[in-house]
């Protein structure tokens, strides 16, 4: 359920985050050319451009004929998929073309719509209307039951270097296989932890579970080169200087990940497919120190897992724990040790002894989080922890306790990572 407190409303996303970005970098946004031209710069993938068409003489010079398949024509400032025709292939007598939803054009009008850009009809800011002939990225095979004739994207929302929430957008009939929300399509929340679908609504807002007019689920799906995407998305958002910003991917079946484009005023309608609001999650990242993409997603996984993640693993009888367990606790460069934990119940995040943590090489620069206030013994690192509990592998983030380095348990495993457990009363 998506607690009101928690949504953020387009008036609070224009005067809190909004600002953050530097003008320049916003300025990118509404450019797709500039947008792609940076990318190139950074070598972050993104779809080949074919042609920028800026006059009516280069509309009527560009080489057509050369584009067999596979091609998109878009406004460099749209906006809403508008303006934007795909096309799957060229006929036999080159002077033809069907685009993804089976609709024949011809040269002339091909040309008579790359005019409609060049006039403007379809921009919506600026007066710079020129044409991007790009690549267009089909359908990945695993996503392609799923939508309708166009190929579907991933938003994934970035603030302040951290991946906090992400969507798959399906083209619909209504959609007219666009992957954009507003026109039709439908919108599906991911869970950051392990790029599985969780929930799904059309219109918006409307709460679905299955795909319309089919029996196909639409929670369950794992969205191909989830970490790439994660990690490129974060690339994405720091080449541009983005503060805030949702970052819209296609995935190749071969290439990965590729962006489509950098958006300063992200909609958030996502809040709804993911159940969740996004204002906690964007105050939960604000003042972190990132070091870099990796440290980013690193702390989105660790903070945004849905409830449903750490159970994917269970299988068969539920595992039954005493209060105090044995458990293999795993370190750098596969080192491990048997620890005495205390299964906590009353703590959220789990503990591990800093003597311990030091011992197992795990408080380095690599694996730290964060810094989290932990009373009696001030701000305290974040670190990822990885052990086994019953048979079952359990990969967390864990806070770093002084105090534990002198309990007779050094580690506290807290309710987060308990779920799929039984605890046997003491």
């Amino acid at each position: 359920m998506v607690l009101e407190k928690d949504i953020l409303g387009m008036n609070a996303r224009n005067q809190l985050f909004v600002p953050l970005n530097p003008p320049r970098a916003a300025a990118i946004c509404k450019s797709k050319y500039a947008t792609k031209l940076l990318l190139q710069s950074k070598n972050i993938p993104t779809a080949e451009i074919y042609g920028v068409l800026g006059t009516q003489e280069d509309i009527d010079e560009f080489d057509w004929h050369k584009l067999t398949k596979d091609f998109v024509i878009k406004p460099t400032n749209g906006h809403a998929g508008k303006g934007v025709i795909a096309f799957r292939h060229q006929h036999a007598d080159k002077e033809h073309w069907t685009d993804v939803v089976g609709k024949t054009w011809s040269l002339d009008d091909i040309k008579l719509h790359s005019a409609d850009i060049l006039a403007g009809q379809y921009s919506t800011h600026g007066s710079n209307h020129n044409i991007i002939v790009e690549e267009r990225v089909p359908i990945h095979p695993k996503l392609l039951k799923y939508t309708y004739k166009g190929t579907p994207d991933t938003r994934v929302i970035v603030f302040n270097s951290v991946p906090v929430m992400a969507m798959l957008r399906l083209p619909t009939e209504e959609s007219e296989g666009r992957a954009n929300v507003s026109q039709g399509a439908i919108a599906v929340g991911i869970d950051i932890a392990t790029g599985i679908t969780t929930h799904a609504v059309a219109h918006k807002n409307q709460p679905i579970q299955f795909l319309p007019n089919t029996k196909l689920k639409l929670n369950g799906i794992q969205i191909p080169f989830w970490q790439q995407v994660l990690k490129i998305a974060v690339e994405a958002a720091r080449a541009a200087e983005l503060t805030f910003t949702g970052v819209d991917l296609f995935v190749h079946k071969e290439k990965g990940p590729m962006v489509v484009e950098l958006n300063a005023y992200p909609g958030l309608s996502i809040q709804m497919a993911n159940r969740e609001g996004l204002k906690r999650r964007l105050e939960r990242v604000q003042d972190l120190n990132v070091l870099n993409a990796d440290h980013g997603v690193k702390i989105g996984q660790a903070l945004f897992a849905e409830h449903f993640a750490t159970k994917i693993e269970a299988k068969g009888e539920v595992p039954i724990l005493n209060t105090e367990e044995t458990i293999t606790v795993y370190g750098d460069n596969r080192h491990k040790i048997e620890a005495k934990a205390l299964i906590n119940t009353g703590r959220f995040r789990t503990a591990i002894a800093s003597s311990l943590a030091k011992e197992l090489a795990l408080i380095e620069v690599d694996d730290l989080l964060w810094f989290q206030q932990v009373s009696g013994e001030g701000k305290r690192p974040v670190i990822e922890l990885k052990f086994r509990l019953k048979g079952k592998t359990v990969e967390t983030s864990a806070v770093v306790s002084r105090k534990l380095d002198s309990a007779a348990q050094k580690i506290e495993v807290g309710r987060k990572d308990l779920s799929g457990f039984v605890i046997r009363p003491a």
